[in-house]
């Protein structure tokens, strides 16, 4: 998703909604006021020319336009009032008394019809929850039918009636279908946000993978460099061992470029090679298998993300003399003889790892042995066993 795309979303929802930010105050609202101005011409030029050719009385003609004017206020204003996020009462205030000023149009001023109503129960239809709607534009239907019974031609004929309820109908489904837009919008941000979050927790257990292992390994390499050199060793070891670190150093930033880029993959053939220098710079026993082709192909990658992170926290914190690793195809176990983590204690790192391996149905156990040591172990079910 791009920005601009999201910045649109939350732009149009905030219109339906009626937050009218200044923008859409002035694409939206300042449009509004000239095409409903357009839509009431059929109310207002009758209402007029019935004041202009003096067939009504006075009182009439005050009536009908200080009705008219109401009328035109309320139809002209309603967006504002209906596109609120949380004002029930004050719409259904607003509806209902836009309603009432219909009717009065439609029973007491000279010439008045039922189009009248027209306007004041599509602004209904259109904003109002399904029952409100039912409740008014419902009653309101009832009213014009009993009216059209007893009193037919005197406001309007049955095709009349059946075009007002017809307008009405199609601004009822086209208020639920807007509802339907703004819903869908919001679950699209939600989604982006959610998707912004995997993303970033992502990264963050790549980088803390990558860097962990390839840091630490710089650390132990320099320091046995620094020990070297300070015993007054071979210049040349140091020197080996300084090329080493420079070589990591840009391995890890290459790594990092393309774990941004999303382009690295994790090999375990190249963990284990990478797992017996770290081992052999600082100076550990390393019992590592010569080949990894009985491990599953689909969990190689995985299981060369357990393999580095195990490695890195013995290399941290362990302070371990030997590390044993077991391979089988669907189970990883390394175990050294260090001090490891204390019981129920769980970094980031484990934490990233078991994350990964119920991705692909699998469980992780790090624990202390009961003979000393730490022994951490990666098992994914197969299928069968997982679905029984």
């Amino acid at each position: 998703m791009t920005r601009g795309n999201d910045v649109d979303w939350r732009r149009d929802t905030e219109q339906w909604r009626g937050g009218f930010a200044d923008p859409d105050r002035r694409r939206f609202g300042g449009r509004w006021p000239v095409i409903g101005a357009l839509c009431l011409l059929p109310v207002i030029v009758p209402a007029v020319r019935e004041v202009v050719s003096g067939k009504a009385s006075v009182g009439e003609s005050v009536l009908a336009m200080s009705l008219l004017t109401l009328y035109t206020a309320g139809y002209l204003t309603f967006p504002k009032v209906l596109f609120r996020p949380d004002a029930l009462p004050s719409k259904l205030a607003f509806c209902a008394g836009l309603l009432a000023i219909g009717w009065l149009m439609v029973l007491l001023v000279h010439g008045g019809t039922i189009y009248v109503l027209v306007y004041a129960m599509a602004v209904i239809a259109l904003g109002l929850p399904v029952l409100w709607v039912l409740v008014l534009d419902g009653a309101s239907v009832l009213a014009l039918g009993m009216l059209l019974v007893f009193d037919v031609g005197a406001h309007g004929t049955r095709g009349d009636f059946g075009t007002v309820i017809g307008v009405t109908t199609a601004l009822f489904f086209m208020g639920r279908l807007l509802a339907t837009v703004r819903r869908l919008r919001a679950a699209q941000d939600e989604i982006a946000t959610l998707a912004v979050t995997a993303e970033r927790e992502r990264l963050a257990r790549d980088l803390h993978d990558i860097l962990g292992h390839s840091l630490t390994t710089i650390a132990v390499k320099a320091g046995l460099a620094r020990r070297v050199l300070e015993t007054g060793g071979e210049a040349e070891r140091a020197i080996s061992e300084i090329r080493e670190v420079e070589s990591l150093s840009r391995s890890a930033l290459t790594d990092v470029r393309a774990t941004v880029s999303e382009y690295r993959e994790v090999s375990l053939s190249a963990e284990v090679v990478g797992a017996r220098a770290a081992l052999r710079a600082a100076e550990i026993d390393a019992d590592l298998p010569h080949a990894v082709d009985n491990v599953r192909p689909d969990l190689q990658q995985t299981f060369g993300y357990v393999l580095r992170e195990a490695v890195t926290n013995v290399l941290r914190h362990s302070g371990a003399k030997r590390v044993k690793v077991r391979l089988g195809g669907t189970w990883m176990e390394i175990e050294d003889d260090g001090a490891g983590a204390p019981e129920g204690v769980c970094g980031n790192g484990l934490r990233g790892l078991a994350e990964r391996l119920a991705g692909v149905g699998g469980t992780l156990r790090a624990e202390p042995r009961a003979d000393g040591g730490f022994l951490v172990r990666a098992e994914v079910r197969p299928a069968l066993e997982a679905v029984s």
